[in-house]
């Protein structure tokens, strides 16, 4: 009875578990109906969305393309605004040229040359050169002062004490150049020897912050032409250092020294690493104008060409290789054969002027010329000053005499070059003792050159 009992609760059980599995078909049909109604409104909501975005994205693609105009607009002022800009800074900068520009006429033509800022400044009243020695007078003194501290600046190597006492010695002379009112920029300080005829210039240098508008060499035309005419002075002697040898070239200074050494031996400051140079200054020339006078030299030098010579005639090119690339006589060339022109010239030209070896050779030289222990053996040794150095030397050389040879071809391969380096300094090893500074200059030298020449792959195997 109890599992008749039982059967019949799972019956029951599971036939209740059926029913509430079935869907009451109303109740779904409503919610159906609720489902379908939701739905439709969300439809319509999405498509209001999507056409609100739409029309947003019209109005941004509007608003971008506005602001795309405005910025072209922009653009192009910005464009017109630089161009007008750069116009304005080329006029500015071809009337800054032209203001250095002087023109003259000669012979019903007219010549033109550039002139140093520094000409156009002292033109303009802005910049004057002044002669100043020590007199006491407050002026003066002032200068001095500003002499002696760019020389101090700019000499760094120089004991200031040293450079302190030659400004201010009496026997010295200085011109400075002096930017209105009274701002010294730059200066040179010289001592004359007037009986000798020739001036040494210690000291010269402009400040570091003015060095680019030609006041250097424009002082040293002001000093030449101030000597020349209150003074027997015609010729400058100075030492000068590595730094500045190429400035003294350029105004007219050489290393080959002209001067008798009886008229300045013993009388200008000797100093070690120095190389001692020499200006030779012309009685009819005034330095002020040299510019102008080369311009006219060039000028008569061009009018004499002319009367003798059709070179300055421009002939009509060739037509001959628009059709043909056949070879053409040269005999046949208008105005060749009367310019002189000759097949042998043309073989003379193609020929190299110098050997493979001059350019390194050259660049050797020039750097152990320009070390700091090069000095003795710059020049050959005096026979007057060591009497017995050609007894004990039996193949001299120096820097100086190995300069000419290559100026003149003799090397023609680098070991020869080599060789007579080697020679300068195994010579001042044999005459003088290792403990002499000469020695130890050569030994210096010497290895500094080794390291050169190591430099290059071609011929570190002669140094090795």
């Amino acid at each position: 009875m109890d599992s008749d009992t039982e059967s019949v609760k799972r019956r029951k059980s599971s036939g209740s578990e059926s029913e509430s599995s079935v869907r009451d078909p109303k109740r779904t049909k409503i919610e159906d109906e609720d489902f379908q109604e939701n739905g439709i409104d969300d439809e319509d909501e999405e498509e209001e969305e999507e056409e609100a975005k739409d029309e947003g994205d019209e109005d941004d693609e509007e608003k971008g393309e506005d602001d795309e105009e405005d910025d072209e607009e922009k653009e192009g002022e910005d464009g017109e605004g630089e161009e007008e800009d750069e116009e304005e800074d080329e006029e500015k900068k071809r009337e800054e040229e032209e203001k250095y520009v002087t023109s003259f006429n000669f012979d019903g033509v007219e010549y033109k040359y550039k002139e140093r800022p520094a000409v156009i400044e002292e033109r303009e009243g802005k910049i004057e050169f002044r002669v100043v020695n020590n007199d006491n007078s407050k002026e003066n003194l002032m200068i001095l002062t500003g002499l002696k501290n760019i020389f101090q600046k700019q000499l760094p190597k120089m004991p200031r004490e040293y450079i302190a006492r030659l400004v201010y010695d009496r026997s010295h002379v200085s011109m400075a150049v002096v930017r209105k009112p009274l701002t010294v920029v730059g200066g040179i300080t010289f001592r004359p020897f007037d009986t000798r005829k020739f001036a040494e210039i210690v000291f010269c240098a402009i400040s570091s912050t003015e060095q680019v508008r030609g006041y250097g060499a424009h002082l040293m035309n002001h000093l030449k032409d101030y000597v020349k005419a209150t003074s027997p002075v015609m010729y400058f002697l100075t030492y000068a250092d590595n730094y500045a040898i190429g400035y003294f070239k350029k105004q007219g200074f050489s290393k080959e020294i002209s001067l008798d050494r009886s008229v300045w031996m013993g009388y200008i400051k000797d100093y070690e690493g120095g190389t001692l140079m020499q200006c030779s200054m012309l009685p009819r020339i005034r330095y002020l104008d040299v510019n102008k006078i080369l311009l006219l030299q060039k000028a008569l030098i061009h009018k004499k060409i002319r009367a003798i010579s059709k070179s300055h005639v421009v002939r009509k090119g060739l037509d001959h290789f628009r059709d043909s690339t056949t070879p053409v006589d040269p005999m046949t060339i208008p105005g060749l054969k009367e310019a002189g022109w000759t097949p042998e010239m043309d073989e003379l030209a193609r020929r190299p002027k110098r050997g493979p070896h001059f350019a390194v050779m050259q660049h050797v030289l020039s750097e152990l010329q320009n070390h700091a222990s090069a000095w003795p053996f710059a020049q050959a040794v005096n026979r007057d000053e060591v009497p017995d150095y050609y007894e004990v030397i039996k193949e001299p050389m120096d820097l100086s005499t190995m300069e000419q040879r290559l100026e003149a071809d003799s090397y023609k391969t680098m070991e020869e070059f080599v060789y007579d380096a080697r020679l300068v300094f195994n010579n001042c090893r044999a005459y003088n003792n290792e403990t002499t500074t000469y020695y130890k200059n050569a030994n210096k030298l010497e290895k500094f050159m080794v390291a050169k020449i190591k430099e290059i792959p071609e011929y570190s195997h002669l140094v090795e």
